[in-house]
């Protein structure tokens, strides 16, 4: 499949994603919702681990699995690791923010990829990178202005810091997906199949606890849209992976197209959750895109 179509596609499960998680945050207790969704995407890669091992050659190759060393799994371990620390931050922020706010925050991530390819890597960014980082930050704040008006005030906000931070765990995220299917070569199936299973690592202590009660929380209420998180999340994943695996798919690029999952985002929360002064929004949305796409023009 070509790249740019997957991202695409990739793009729109994963506005069904931020929609799926909104309705299952929304006034619930946000650890079990991550356990259960969690233990869904591990359970659909466990039956598959199994199905093969029992008829080998029965599943088409893109469900099939590579055997690992200790070190390949580590590396997996690890992945699993940065996105719980992102989901941690985006989970309990989208909980409280509005998704129409949440949703463009999330799409910055590009921009913090690509930041720190000058800061750390020291890339000299070309004037249509620099355009398209300067339209998104003045869209940012326009955005921060339009979050004013609903009582969130970005720079004392914690739940908007909640997000920045999930989203810089999300950015090191998509730069350490390109490392493990560019350069060491993984095959989907075996990073979305380990990832999603250690996933279950994380999270499964902090059910525990939730349930112990050993700290104070909120009442927990089942949701068939929890379920729904692992799977668009899966297809999403999928999609993306098969784009980053392509020599052509470069990851700056394909995380930038990937965020146009914000229109889905941005329209479900306006049309689903009713959410107000959403068209004040608009043009600060717009913005980010814009910057996204200039982003893009600048890394060709």
């Amino acid at each position: 499949m070509d790249w740019l179509f997957a991202t695409l596609l990739s793009a729109f499960f994963l506005g069904l994603y931020d929609l799926c998680t909104k309705h299952a945050v929304r006034m619930n207790a946000v650890t079990p919702v991550l356990f259960f969704s969690t233990l869904t995407g591990a359970t659909v890669w466990t039956g598959l681990l199994v199905i093969n091992a029992w008829l080998p050659g029965s599943l088409p190759s893109a469900l099939v699995t590579e055997p690992l060393t200790w070190t390949q799994h580590l590396q997996l371990l690890l992945k699993s690791g940065i996105v719980a620390a992102s989901w941690i931050g985006t989970y309990y922020a989208l909980k409280h923010l509005p998704l129409s706010l949440g949703a463009p925050i999330r799409a910055t991530s590009p921009l913090w990829t690509l930041l720190g390819a000058i800061l750390i890597l020291g890339e000299r960014p070309t004037w249509l990178e620099t355009a398209g980082v300067l339209t998104t930050l003045i869209s940012f704040i326009g955005l921060s202005f339009a979050g004013a008006r609903e009582g969130v005030h970005f720079h004392r906000n914690k739940w908007v810091g909640f997000l920045v931070v999930g989203t810089w765990f999300g950015a090191v995220s998509s730069l350490y997906d390109k490392y493990l299917l560019g350069t060491q070569h993984f095959s989907v199936p075996t990073v979305q199949c380990w990832f999603s299973i250690y996933l279950l690592v994380f999270f499964a202590p902090f059910a525990l606890g939730w349930k112990l009660r050993l700290w104070a929380r909120n009442e927990f209420h089942w949701r068939w849209s929890i379920p729904f998180i692992a799977l668009a999340l899966l297809v999403a994943d999928y999609f993306y992976f098969s784009a980053l695996r392509q020599p052509q798919g470069l990851v700056a690029v394909v995380m930038s197209l990937r965020r146009a999952s914000t229109l889905v985002s941005f329209a479900g929360g306006l049309l689903l959750f009713k959410e107000v002064n959403g068209w004040k929004k608009f043009p600060a949305v717009l913005g980010i895109l814009i910057g996204i796409g200039l982003t893009i023009l600048g890394r060709n």
